[in-house]
């Protein structure tokens, strides 16, 4: 074989943006790659001799020292061989031959068998035929120039800028969402010189550092993880430049990285939109910040250059924390989003706007972003506190503003129910915001001096509005009109309809915002119901008297004390006994109902009192003609007064059932009849028990239950009736039993019938009644309403 032809005179013109540090030699010398130190390239030369030396004829080229202290035929010596082979241009083909030669010794080395480049062997193909030697089927690599394989991998890198130029730490997002390295996906299992061939070309094009413009390239096609890899490998490369290149290189980087991060927080500021449109291309850039954050640590734990000091710490994580809160700020700030509701004030609307941004994003964090990122992060705590701070300043200003009464009530919602239950009790929610621990939306004292001004205000809108209800009510009365009925009854409910809706409305309300808001505004509107039927009982009053040649007289007296009724069911059910207004309430309603009633009641009673004279007139003679002659006049104002309603009916009928027994009992103790001999008293018992049976039927028919008066008119007969001393006595103690507000008094006026007792026997029988009588007054008092003269 012929000599090796002379190396060229002129180096190769590389490609620009290659690295700093000569990786292929020239002229055929050899060098270290990736800027080795001068002083290892000197140590170098001196091992290995110019390549383009002549060999005699027939003999081996001459190996190199480094080469030759390996033994023939070892895959080492194989490897050093082909990496001498591949980047030295005109190799001697002798010794390429011998050196495939040394291939099926070296194919089982530890180093196994790798996928290689397409410009030296088939990267997918096996061997196709075992029983040839693995010599014979390898394809020799061209003999091209380090230079050309360069020139031509760039156009490769050119045509796919996402794979051109990586270092070991390029990377893609894999379907888990995290970078992988690029040399991990390289195929193992694969053993030979073949593969250890195919390996180091691969990397020896691999470890080149990227350029600004693939990178750029890399930026243009949205592949933000790929470009943020490769500069962060651009960074730790220009330790090796010179003073001037490094200052271009450091502002190259800067420049760069300043377009990267434009990029990746445009697209973090977007985070709670592009989590439902685009997740993929938010999920490329919290991988890039990732790796940001994770380079910064780094750099704080290990000992680096200066030059690569100076681009970290990037505290990309303080800018994505500044980046939130720009955007849940803008977000909160931003209303367009909501549709406008009626109704609402500046204030009522801002405040639903920014409740309901919260709830919608925060769902959305807790669902969708939260997993992108690592725990330290903190990423559902970051946004919520930003949004509740953000809600909770807004609130903050309006409720120091001149605000309305309206709009007080609804900052109160939000503060003390919407706010604490509606969003922070939501089930997407509520797990995370419970490890939040977020506070009130407003200051306790602020909180509390706005429930002063709501309460103010409601309790003097809730008065005003009470108060022109019932004018409107005294002036109805006034019209010459009849009240309607309603069932059968009189009414005049819009009064009572009116106070009890106000009340009600206005304690709920305050109850919606707080509990304990909504106690303290139903005691004060007791208090203002107390006051207000003080001033209906008045005008109850003046009407009762001034109006009595009104047409409608009777029927608008019913209509009132119906409506108590109303009154007195809603402060039965719905005050707290502990409430001192509660008794002054039904006080009131009292005086009224009784006010009513006895006014109702006053003229039967009239007309009934010159009938029961006729009984001492008479002497009990005729006494069924009187009796039906009171039962007829009585039932004709009955019919009346049943267009009162039950409770009412029932009470003044009870009342008439006590007047008839009542005046009944007064017309025996008037003295007017004395009676000596038996049979006269027998006579007249039995009269007086006729008229009590009678008496009895007509008042229970009509609905009296006062069962209690049922006995007192027979006990009365059966004394007359009895002639025994001892029985008599003995009657004497069941009336003082059932009636204990009987009296000597009374007891000696009625014993003035029985003429025939002597004034021992006489003495005897009060003397019973005083021993039997107590002093407790009755439930149900009879005799004690009696006055004799």
């Amino acid at each position: 074989m012929g000599q090796v032809p002379p190396p060229p005179t002129t180096s190769p013109v590389r490609p620009a943006g290659s690295p700093g540090g000569d990786f292929f030699p020239s002229g055929g010398d050899f060098s270290f790659p990736c800027g080795a130190s001068p002083s290892g390239e000197r140590r170098l030369r001196a091992e290995f001799p110019r390549l383009g030396a002549p060999c005699e004829a027939g003999s081996p080229p001459p190996r190199p020292p480094l080469i030759a202290g390996l033994p023939r035929g070892s895959a080492a010596s194989a490897t050093a061989a082909l990496v001498v082979l591949a980047v030295v241009p005109g190799s001697r083909s002798r010794a390429r031959r011998k050196m495939m030669k040394m291939l099926p010794f070296s194919q089982s080395g530890p180093i196994g068998i790798r996928n290689g480049s397409a410009g030296c062997i088939n990267v997918n193909g096996q061997l196709e035929n075992p029983a040839t030697s693995v010599a014979e089927q390898v394809p020799a690599c061209p003999g091209s120039s380090g230079d050309e394989i360069w020139s031509r991998n760039q156009e490769k890198m050119s045509e796919r800028p996402e794979a051109a130029g990586r270092t070991s730490r390029a990377s893609s997002i894999t379907s888990t969402g995290s970078c992988t390295s690029a040399g991990d996906s390289l195929e193992k299992g694969k053993k030979g010189i073949k593969g250890m061939f195919t390996t180091a070309f691969k990397k020896m094009i691999k470890t080149r550092t990227p350029s600004i413009k693939q990178i750029m390239d890399l930026l243009e096609k949205h592949k933000l993880c790929d470009a943020a890899l490769h500069l962060i490998a651009l960074e730790k490369s220009i330790s090796s430049k010179s003073e001037e290149r490094l200052n271009t290189r450091q502002q190259d980087i800067e420049s760069i990285s300043e377009i990267l991060k434009h990029k990746v927080f445009s697209i973090l500021k977007d985070s709670v939109l592009l989590a439902r449109t685009n997740p993929e291309l938010l999920q490329q850039a919290v991988e890039v910040l990732k790796e940001q954050e994770k380079e910064d640590q780094n750099c704080l734990s290990e000992n680096l250059p200066d030059q690569n000091v100076q681009f970290r710490p990037r505290k990309w994580k303080e800018l994505w924390m500044a980046t939130v809160k720009e955007s849940v700020e803008a977000r909160m700030k931003d209303t367009s989003h909501t549709p406008r509701t009626e109704n609402l004030s500046s204030v009522g609307q801002n405040l639903l706007h920014m409740g309901k941004t919260m709830k919608e994003d925060l769902t959305v964090v807790a669902k969708c972003i939260r997993q992108l990122y690592p725990p330290e992060f903190n990423v559902f705590s970051t946004y919520a506190e930003l949004y509740h701070h953000h809600f909770a300043s807004e609130a903050k200003k309006a409720a120091e503003s001149q605000l309305e009464d309206k709009d007080v009530y609804l900052l109160l919602s939000w503060v003390h129910n919407i706010y604490p239950k509606d969003m922070r009790k939501d089930p997407v929610l509520a797990e995370e915001m419970e490890k939040v621990k977020l506070g009130s939306l407003l200051p306790s004292s602020l909180s509390k001096e706005l429930e002063r001004k709501y309460l103010e205000s409601e309790e003097a809108t809730i008065k005003n509005s009470l108060n022109k209800c019932l004018e409107k009510e005294i002036e109805r009365w006034k019209e010459d009109k009849e009240p309607e009925k309603l069932n059968g009854h009189f009414q005049s409910e819009l009064l009572a309809i009116f106070v009890i809706q106000s009340i009600y409305n206005g304690q709920k309300r305050a109850k919606e915002v707080s509990t304990a808001l909504g106690d303290e505004l139903s005691h004060r509107l007791s208090r203002e119901l107390a006051a207000l039927l003080r001033s209906y009982k008045d005008a109850f009053e003046d009407f009762k008297e001034k109006g009595k040649k009104h047409r409608h007289y009777r029927p608008i007296l019913i209509a009132n004390i119906n409506n108590c009724g109303n009154f007195r069911d809603y402060t039965e059910k719905n005050m707290a006994e502990k409430d001192d207004n509660k008794d002054r309430i039904l006080s009131t309603l009292r005086d009224i109902e009784t006010s009513g009633c006895d006014v109702l009641l006053q003229q039967l009673f009239v007309q009934l009192k010159p009938i029961y004279k006729k009984f001492t007139e008479n002497k009990w003679d005729c006494s069924n003609k009187i009796m039906n002659e009171i039962i007829n006049t009585t039932s004709n104002h009955i019919s009346e007064l049943r267009t009162l309603k039950d409770p009412f009916y029932n009470a003044v009928v009870e009342k008439i059932h006590v007047r008839l027994v009542k005046d009944y009992v007064v017309r025996l103790l008037k003295r007017k009849v004395s009676l000596k001999s038996a049979a006269q008293q027998q006579n007249l018992a039995q009269s007086i028990s006729v008229n009590a049976a009678e008496l009895e039927a007509f008042c229970t028919k009509n609905g009296s239950q006062a069962t209690w008066l049922n006995s007192a008119l027979p006990k009365l007969a059966e004394i007359i009736r009895l002639q025994d001393i001892g029985a008599i006595k003995i009657e004497v103690a069941t009336l003082a039993t059932a009636y204990p507000d009987i009296r000597r008094r009374h007891l000696e006026a009625f014993l003035y019938i029985k003429a025939n007792l002597s004034r021992g026997e006489l003495r005897s029988i009060l003397g019973y009644l005083a021993d039997s009588t107590v002093s407790t007054p009755p439930s149900n008092p009879l005799f004690s309403s009696i006055n004799l003269s």
